[in-house]
């Protein structure tokens, strides 16, 4: 594994638009969308990544199991009123769609495995650039890369725009049309909307598309309503579960579950959660994938906990894209980022670095259900990674 710069393709913001990627510039005006440099991996490495992939799918399906067998509900600050709801989904199987796992790795020569960081099981974005932005890259750059490389011929690990039609074809059978998206109205997760919409649509389904908080409920007949006044029972929502069942419709959700098909399935939420880290390591301890961590009610147990820890991050169990993170080495705090997430938190172990050109790089295992078909990498100058941090292509040899 290792980074290489390169030279932007002429005209490349207009390029990357015309693959829909329009969110590829920052405020601050540095790119967002970082083509001049990417990663390149052997054929190996993608193969120990991969393998990874599943391992931690297995792993992560078993801790599921594990927490709804012995009702650790608690522990992740799931609400009792909603446990019905998980139980029956995973008994069930309503239909599940993609997920994708952080992990911090720097190649087959930093001598050890990749390290989960967490699992974004509910709703992972940066999922354009990964499916489609970095191939049409890949094929417009392809011989440039190959005499850069010296071995011939690169590929991508990635077939996740063919996986996610495939999916799609697969659940519809299970889905009352149409399959309606729905997501906030800012332009990451209307990009990710979109573009799933459309592999949707390639896949044959009858779709519609919306904002979260254009979904309206009908007291009488107890059902969702669409503007138009017609009922929703398919609906793909890239809303976290743990902020929906705290809103006013949040009961509803939970009431219906049976009769609305939710993509993500409620269960999804207990992956999303940080508390699965701690309970991935208390059921796999020293797992080479994993990075020790510990469930911590107040901060100062928190430093009970990590007291032979001298590195190590603080995260609530519900936080995202970075926020209310307390990074810590040989004991003493480094940074500190601010967030609206309280609540109960975790330590986790700091990651071995995966630092390259005093970038800190963060690499994301997309999953298509059950299959591990598709990698994503972001970079950032900062330890801790954010919606600001660049995404940079790959490719392999």
């Amino acid at each position: 594994m290792q980074r290489i710069t390169l030279a932007p393709r002429d005209n490349w913001q207009q390029k990357v638009e015309s693959v829909g990627l329009t969110f590829h510039t920052l405020e601050n005006g540095q790119p967002y969308w970082d083509e001049s440099a990417a990663y390149s991996f052997t054929a190996a490495e993608i193969d120990t990544l991969e393998a990874a992939g599943y391992k931690l799918q297995e792993m992560c399906l078993a801790a599921a199991q594990h927490i709804i067998d012995q009702k650790r509900y608690a522990e992740l600050d799931i609400p009792a009123f909603a446990v019905e709801a998980i139980e029956w989904a995973w008994n069930n199987e309503p239909p599940a769609l993609y997920g994708r796992f952080d992990l911090s790795w720097a190649g087959a020569q930093s001598g050890h495995a990749p390290k989960l960081l967490e699992y974004n099981a509910d709703t992972p974005t940066s999922l354009l650039e990964a499916a489609v932005v970095q191939w049409h890259w890949l094929k417009d750059v392809s011989l440039a890369l190959a005499a850069v490389s010296h071995l011939g011929k690169t590929d991508q690990f990635n077939s996740i725009h063919e996986k996610l039609i495939a999916k799609w074809k697969d659940i519809d059978p299970y889905l009352s049309k149409p399959i309606y998206f729905a997501a906030l109205d800012n332009p990451e997760d209307q990009l990710t909307v979109t573009y799933l919409r459309d592999t949707a649509q390639q896949a044959g389904l009858e779709t519609l598309q919306m904002f979260m908080n254009e979904i309206g409920w009908n007291d009488e007949q107890q059902l969702f309503l669409d503007p138009d006044e017609q009922p929703m029972f398919s609906i793909f929502k890239l809303y976290p579960w743990e902020a929906m069942i705290q809103e006013e419709f949040g009961p509803h959700a939970i009431d219906t579950y049976p009769s609305t098909r939710w993509i993500e399935p409620i269960w999804k939420m207990l992956l999303s959660n940080k508390g699965i880290l701690p309970i991935l390591w208390q059921l796999y301890p020293n797992h080479e994938l994993l990075l020790e961590s510990h469930f911590a009610e107040s901060p100062s147990e928190a430093a009970r906990n990590a007291a032979h820890l001298r590195n190590y991050v603080r995260k609530p169990l519900m936080s995202r894209e970075g926020a209310n993170i307390t990074l810590v080495r040989e004991g003493s705090t480094i940074t500190t980022t601010p967030g609206p997430y309280n609540g109960k938190q975790i330590i986790q172990a700091l990651a071995p670095d995966a630092v390259f050109d005093h970038r800190h790089t963060v690499l994301g295992l997309w999953m298509i259900d059950q299959d591990c078909c598709g990698l994503g990498v972001r970079e950032s100058f900062n330890p801790i990674t954010d919606n600001l941090s660049s995404f940079v292509p790959h490719f392999f040899v």
